[in-house]
């Protein structure tokens, strides 16, 4: 079957839906930051996995049975009523709400499961949702008894259905004999680029209204006002490097490659990396902003720098298995970044950001002329397909 040739505009329904996500990003936040701990890392790793897995496997299945078909507007209009109980659980999920954040997570999934049994189009795709289903009872159980076990033991359960989660995810969830073959399968891989790029976006903007409440809650003097500048360049560096000329490069690729179901699949992937990075450094700018003249720490470096490691590390790891192009100087970027890391543990937090700042404004100004280039050389074979 050869690969879909219309390109369907992103509905306003996909919009609304997206929106609910804005809101498990302020929650996931909020959460990282009243549990600035190991501990508390790991609990907020486990709840973005599954908000993750869920908004991906939503969008994936919305552009496969396509948003115009009233079963499909159906289900993701349930999915969005349903996450957004699940996402109001976040703050309390492994305290007293476990349930009401786990109920919703694996209605969605199962109801979606359900619907791409019956309705996917084609038969590699319905035997795909039978093997997606064979993961989900793997990892369904883990979800129910670690709600049901004392918040003391609930991340090691929970952990461990996340981590099967995702690892099906990523792997395509092949079991003994059967792998998915996605080539040459009609997909409108356009529409699901879209989603993603609309989905980073509202990224973006939710981690800055996080910097503006974090500036609103804290007394304004010269520090403080220089701190917000730094973190709000970090911020437009973080956008610049992707969205300046790095659209056109992913674009440029999935018009012309035969597997487009694989490219969104590895585009997902990096959704996974580019919403924990923003969390951390959202995060990591509330408490610069906070205290700008303080001491340094390696809470603070891990969150500034991790995160925005693990921002580009994932985008250097998709454009390394796509274009074999433009991922060296992301790699470049993130060396630089475990340095000034490991110097943010003696310097107060305004000169980290100056750092990082320094970082990101040589990285985009780098890769804006390569992004440039490599469009410009995939282009015309874009233009042919």
């Amino acid at each position: 079957m050869g690969r879909m040739a219309i390109r369907r505009e992103v509905s306003p329904l996909e919009l609304f839906y997206d929106l609910v996500f804005v809101f498990a990003v302020s929650q996931l936040s909020h959460h990282l930051v009243e549990h600035l701990s190991w501990r508390g890392a790991a609990q907020t790793l486990v709840l973005l996995i599954a908000v993750c897995g869920t908004w991906a496997y939503t969008t994936f299945e919305a552009t496969l049975l396509d948003i115009r078909r009233s079963s499909t507007r159906w289900s993701v209009v349930v999915a969005m009523g349903l996450g957004l109980f699940m996402n109001a659980a976040i703050a309390r999920a492994f305290e007293d709400s476990a349930w009401l954040f786990v109920v919703p997570l694996l209605l969605i999934l199962l109801i979606l499961i359900v619907v791409s049994l019956i309705r996917a189009p084609d038969p590699v795709m319905r035997g795909h949702s039978q093997r997606v289903l064979v993961w989900m009872a793997v990892y369904i159980p883990l979800w129910l008894v670690g709600a049901a076990a004392d918040p003391g033991a609930r991340l090691w359960w929970w952990g461990a259905a996340a981590l099967i989660d995702m690892t099906g995810t990523w792997l395509g969830h092949p079991v003994p004999g059967h792998v998915l073959r996605s080539a040459n399968i009609a997909f409108d891989a356009g529409h699901m680029l879209e989603r993603m790029r609309l989905f980073i976006i509202i990224l973006l903007g939710e981690t800055v209204l996080t910097v503006g409440g974090a500036i609103s809650d804290v007394h304004v003097d010269v520090a403080t006002i220089v701190a917000s500048v730094g973190v709000f360049v970090a911020l437009v560096c973080l956008w610049a490097a992707y969205f300046g000329g790095g659209e056109d490069v992913v674009h440029s690729y999935v018009t012309t490659t035969s597997d487009p179901i694989r490219a969104a699949r590895w585009g997902i992937n990096v959704t996974y990396g580019v919403l924990a990075g923003l969390v951390a450094v959202a995060v990591g700018s509330e408490l610069v902003i906070a205290h700008p003249l303080g001491h340094g720490s390696a809470t603070l470096a891990l969150l500034l720098f991790g995160g925005t490691i693990l921002y580009l590390t994932f985008q250097a790891w998709f454009y390394r298995v796509t274009t074999h192009r433009a991922w060296g100087q992301r790699i470049a970027a993130c060396f630089a970044c475990a340095a000034a890391g490991v110097a943010a543990l003696w310097l107060p937090p305004l000169a980290s950001v100056a750092l990082l700042d320094a970082i990101l404004i040589t990285l985009v100004l780098v890769l804006t002329r390569v992004h440039q280039r490599l469009a410009g050389e995939l282009r015309p074979a874009a233009e042919a397909s």
